[in-house]
Parts: C-alpha cells; sequence; structure tokens
C-alpha cells in the first residue's frame, strides 16, 4: 500500500501511521520501520529500533512507552575490543541523514517491561525531538514486535543473555 499524497502534517501523520511509520509538524521528522525485539519469559528488558529522518536540524531526547516503566536511548561502542552500552541524553538528527537505531548502534531501551512481547503484537512508544530553539515536540508510533532469536528462547535468564548478545551486548 503506497500512501497518498498529504497535504498537511496531520493528515500524513494518519497516512504514515497506518504504514507503521509517523512524521511531525515542526522538525518534519519521519520515522520509519519501528519495531521492538519480542521477550521471552523472564526478560524485563528489550530494545527498540528504527529509522528516523528529519528535514531540519533536530535531537532525539527521550522516549516513552505503556510497555515498559522507563525508556532509555542507549548507544553501543566498542572499547577495547569489548562492545559497550550507555544512556545517552539526545541523539543529533541531522537534516536529510537518517539515523538509524539498530542493534548494535544507537538504540532505545525499554527497562522494567509491564509483560511479555510477544511477536506480531504493537506496542505505543512515544519519542521526543526537540529543535534547536528549544522546543520539544512528540511523536507517537505503534512499533510491530519481531520475534527474538531462536537460541533466546531457552529459559528465563539464558533468553535474556541470548536477546542481549543478538542485540551486540555483552553477557
Amino acid at each position: 500500500m503506497r500512501p497518498q499524497r498529504m497535504h498537511c502534517a496531520t493528515c500524513a501523520a494518519i497516512g504514515l501511521a497506518m504504514l507503521g511509520a509517523a512524521t511531525t509538524g515542526f522538525a518534519q521528522v519521519t520515522i520509519d520501520d519501528p519495531w521492538v525485539r519480542g521477550t521471552v519469559t523472564g526478560m524485563r528488558s528489550t530494545g527498540a529500533f528504527m529509522r528516523i529522518t528529519s528535514a531540519s536540524q533536530t535531537r532525539l531526547v527521550g522516549a516513552s512507552s505503556a510497555a515498559s516503566r522507563i525508556v532509555e536511548i542507549h548507544q553501543m561502542t566498542t572499547v577495547d575490543n569489548v562492545m559497550r552500552m550507555r544512556a545517552v541524553d539526545a541523539v543529533p538528527v541531522a537534516p536529510g541523514r537518517p539515523l538509524e537505531l539498530r542493534p548494535g548502534g544507537y538504540h532505545m531501551m525499554l527497562v522494567d517491561l509491564t509483560g511479555p512481547l510477544e511477536k506480531g503484537a504493537t506496542i505505543p512508544i512515544t519519542l521526543t525531538f526537540e529543535g534547536k530553539d528549544g522546543k520539544r515536540e512528540q511523536v507517537a508510533v505503534q512499533a510491530q514486535v519481531r520475534p527474538v532469536t531462536a537460541e533466546a528462547k531457552k529459559s528465563g535468564r539464558e533468553g535474556a543473555h541470548e536477546s542481549h548478545r543478538a542485540m551486540g551486548h555483552p553477557r
């Protein structure tokens, strides 16, 4: 299904939301392919991923979701041949240059999940962006839950370790 040409930000947001994408007005932010890694019994956190494009300079400064009590923006880096994950306050989104939130790079961590996330479900995530003028705007997306890797289907604790490794996190 191809989106029809939209003439206003609200109409465009409705059309794109039906396709798993969202757009906003002030920074002309577009979110494509939002997804969340599914969980297995005992997992209390997981990653969320998507592609963010903006027509003007903006920053991703936060997120929230009804599926978890805490959502943090994280960055994976390699230090002394060891991948490390750390929370960051913001990630710049340069005009016309997509920001990929992906396993092994920048991503969002949904921490203290309110319940299991099963393949095929969708969960709401609200992203907060800040423009150069300091004004903030929120963009709501529906992220598809994709299956956890086969290795993670073991049980609780081991499954959590496998999912972390699948996202590029150390054990």
